[in-house]
């Protein structure tokens, strides 16, 4: 964890400077992470997997959508070879 001097200065990890090729005298640019728009895009995509989890529920289960009207037992009695 990196923390801010008393002149708003910060010492970059040696992991993560090694990790992204930060040397001496490179310009970094700051990105906010994890504020209002984040969390906003975060909800939707939660929004978007629940509505998929009910429209799973809702549908009919696996078995009943792949019924064609025959079991595997009726092929065995056709004389399949064995």
């Amino acid at each position: 964890m990196a923390r801010v001097t008393s002149k708003y200065q910060v010492t970059v990890p040696k992991k993560i400077a090694e990790a992204y090729h930060i040397c001496p005298g490179h310009d970094i640019d700051w990105v906010p992470a994890g504020g209002p728009q984040d969390r906003l895009a975060q909800f939707r995509l939660f929004d978007q997997a629940t509505e998929r989890l009910r429209e799973r529920r809702r549908a009919p289960a696996a078995e009943e959508r792949r019924h064609r009207g025959w079991k595997r037992e009726d092929l065995c009695r056709r004389g399949c070879s064995r």
